[in-house]
């Protein structure tokens, strides 16, 4: 995407509510430090200058953001929680908090729960607004330099200028935390935008296990919109479990880019659920830069209704001896969709590469539609890079035998459907995430619309 300017842009880029006024106003409530005051100012005039995205390219061809009218919306503000909208997510608190050590909760973007320090065993794991007034070189080294690029689109720019809130999680040099931890980001009632912003850090030798959950409920018919982005840093000899489950309401948009930098002979095993959005644009990113370092990459997807989830994946090989391994699935009721779309990336000083890539749809409606894209691109002439995609519907002598045998239909279908994610689950190791993924793609089979 290539810069353009503001008055090429279609004019719903550019609502009042993000415009020059509503973003100085922002940066005084916010009270930041100059460098992170400048780094807002340069994605400001990114966002600006970048084209918003259409049709037009080849990215967007096949996911339609023409219904998302910008101007809908406003940036979002840290103000107290509604008792409210405090209870309609305090089930989702509780079963965080009863399957993990311990972790954070956002609602709104307002900060709403914090990590128990005690159990960290010299681990940080605070809400980013506090990361950048008790540890600012922490947050300065790291955020939005090496990762993630704020000016990647402009959606991209739009979250580095306006973020709010989010998650730091830092593991100094050779800390190994044994316990899981949470983080959970939550929109409710009227106040429904969020631009949260998750950094991870591990450094040499470390070890940590975080499970990010993104959900929504709904207290009363709302767009809701939400623009993210993580970024990962794995140290050399590190190894980060990394769960990410999205699961919003059927009124939210979500846009969301995430990468993970990976020294020598770390590893991440990464895992996704696709769930919630009416709308979600992901684009999820692994650079194994450090010889010998490790990727596995887990994706499960579920739609139903009118819902659209678009996944890019790209798995770069920058250094020798690297390994990647993904293998996402996807399940599709009603009139929805899915676009995957993976890249398997070399670089010239990858030899050795091998790495591997899969894509498999289950369609359960003769509506829905599932658009599966592979692709690979090798400079390196030592490597093994395999990919596939395949896509079909429930086999109907597998319901016929079943219900030969007294199995109604509707739970013959959910034998199949869980079957067809078993060797997904089998790949990920938190027990709490797998019977957390089959509960909502269960709930989401018996609920289609």
């Amino acid at each position: 995407m290539t810069p353009a300017t503001a008055a090429s842009r279609p004019r719903q880029s550019l609502p009042a509510s993000f415009g020059d006024d509503a973003f100085e106003a922002f940066l005084r409530r916010r009270d930041e430090p100059e460098w992170l005051i400048e780094r807002r100012r340069a994605a400001f005039a990114s966002f600006q200058a970048l084209p918003w995205p259409s049709a037009r390219d080849e990215e967007w061809r096949r996911t339609d953001i023409r219904g998302f009218k910008a101007a809908d919306f406003a940036p979002p503000e840290a103000v107290a929680v509604s008792e409210r909208d405090h209870a309609a997510i305090a089930p989702l608190v509780a079963a965080l908090a009863g399957s993990y050590a311990t972790g954070t909760a956002t609602i709104n973007a307002s900060t709403t729960q914090r990590a128990d320090a005690r159990t960290l065993g010299g681990a940080i794991l605070v809400d980013l607004p506090t990361a950048v007034r008790e540890y600012p070189e922490i947050v300065r080294r790291y955020l939005l330099t090496d990762c993630v690029n704020p000016a990647a689109d402009a959606l991209s720019a739009l979250h580095a200028a306006f973020w709010t809130n989010g998650t730091l999680l830092y593991v100094p040099k050779g800390v190994k935390l044994a316990a899981p931890l949470y983080s959970l980001v939550a929109l409710a009632g009227a106040g429904r935008v969020d631009f949260d912003h998750t950094l991870i850090v591990l450094e040499d030798g470390a070890e940590a296990a975080l499970v990010r959950e993104t959900a929504s409920r709904r207290t009363e018919a709302r767009s809701a919109l939400h623009v993210g982005a993580v970024e990962v840093f794995v140290g050399a000899g590190s190894n980060l479990r990394f769960v990410n489950i999205q699961n919003w309401d059927d009124d939210v948009w979500h846009f969301s880019r995430e990468r993970a930098l990976v020294d020598a002979g770390g590893s991440i095993q990464w895992t996704v659920g696709g769930l919630g959005a009416r709308l979600a644009k992901v684009n999820q990113e692994v650079m194994l830069r450090g010889e010998r370092s490790d990727a596995q990459v887990n994706g499960v997807m579920f739609t139903t209704g009118r819902q659209h989830l678009a996944y890019f994946t790209r798995q770069d090989h920058a250094a020798p001896h690297t390994h990647s391994d993904l293998l996402y699935k996807g399940g599709l009721l009603d009139g929805s969709r899915i676009v995957w779309k993976g890249m398997i990336r070399v670089e010239k000083d990858a030899q050795r590469t091998d790495a591997y890539q899969k894509n498999d749809s289950l369609l359960l409606s003769e509506e829905s539609r599932a658009d599966s894209i592979p692709g690979l691109e090798i400079e390196a002439n030592d490597v093994r890079c395999t990919h596939g995609a395949t896509a079909g519907r429930v086999d109907e002598d597998m319901i016929f035998y079943a219900q030969a045998r007294g199995v109604p239909r509707e739970t013959a279908i959910r034998l199949i459907v869980e079957g067809f994610f078993a060797n997904v689950y089998d790949r990920i190791t938190l027990e709490p995430v797998r019977e957390t993924l089959r509960q909502a793609v269960a709930a989401k089979l018996g609920h289609g619309k």
